[in-house]
């Protein structure tokens, strides 16, 4: 009888061509894979809660396998299999699941965030940031535009072209705030929402930055969203910066009490 897995990981999207499996590309679908059959030995194939573009990193993705291979000793086989896969992947947690349970169409929101350094100097580390040096943005300003995201809305402006035939979503959250790690100047965008159409997320970052680079009213924000035009929307922002922070099954209002 089939039994059904769950694991939940987290990966550095630097070196991956994004999430899902491509021909004679490296991806995490592919190195996960791999790494499970190398120790279940069953094609196993994962099915993941979300796809995620090259450079785009995760703390915390899930997905679920079937197989017919009991494993005995899930504590050991998690061991096992973070020493087969390669540094930039982890897996922290395995379990047996139940048999309805299923990894993306289970899932009721995700939470993305976007970091931006703020600041005059450059990181060694901006691989994992976009750099912004131009001038200190308005947090006031950034979350004035935020606010008109949030709800139900018609997201076409903002999605680029993909098979995906969906363009209405829920934001539950949108937020921007300032942190500050070792002295450098930080802001962190949080976005949390039922789903999020392709490239959704780093349009409205690229749409806030234009917005205080022209020193537009916020309120064009809005008007951008009801257009459910593209080609009014500004450019899509680069993948560095960008990572998924969380993908809940449980309540999210819950879970944005005890995060926020």
């Amino acid at each position: 009888m089939s039994i059904r897995y769950k694991i939940c990981f987290e990966f550095l999207g630097t070196d991956f061509f994004g999430s899902q499996k491509q021909p004679d590309r490296r991806t995490v679908q592919g190195e996960i894979e791999k790494a499970l059959r190398t120790l279940i030995k069953d094609k196993v194939n994962i099915i993941v809660s979300g796809r995620l573009d090259a450079k785009v990193s995760a703390r915390y993705l899930v997905a679920h396998f079937d197989t017919d291979i009991k494993i005995e000793n899930t504590q050991k086989f998690l061991y096992s299999v973070n020493c087969i896969l390669p540094p930039d992947i982890k897996i922290f947690e395995f379990e047996v699941a139940n048999p309805d349970f299923h990894a993306q169409k289970s899932a009721k929101y995700k939470h993305y965030r976007y970091l931006i350094l703020n600041d005059h100097v450059a990181s060694v580390f901006e691989n994992k940031c976009l750099f912004y040096p131009y001038e200190t943005l308005d947090i006031e300003r950034i979350n004035k535009s935020l606010s008109y995201i949030i709800g139900y809305h018609d997201f076409s402006a903002f999605k680029s072209n993909s098979d995906n035939p969906y363009s209405d979503c829920i934001i539950y959250y949108a937020k921007a705030k300032h942190e500050t790690i070792n002295n450098r100047n930080f802001i962190a965008i949080d976005i949390i929402g039922n789903r999020f159409l392709y490239n959704m997320v780093r349009t409205i970052v690229g749409e806030l930055l234009y917005i205080e680079r022209k020193k537009i009213n916020p309120l064009f924000m809005k008007e951008v969203l009801e257009s459910n035009d593209r080609s009014k929307a500004a450019d899509v922002i680069t993948a560095q910066g960008l990572t998924l922070e969380y993908v809940g099954y449980d309540d999210v209002n819950e879970y944005i009490k005890t995060k926020f």
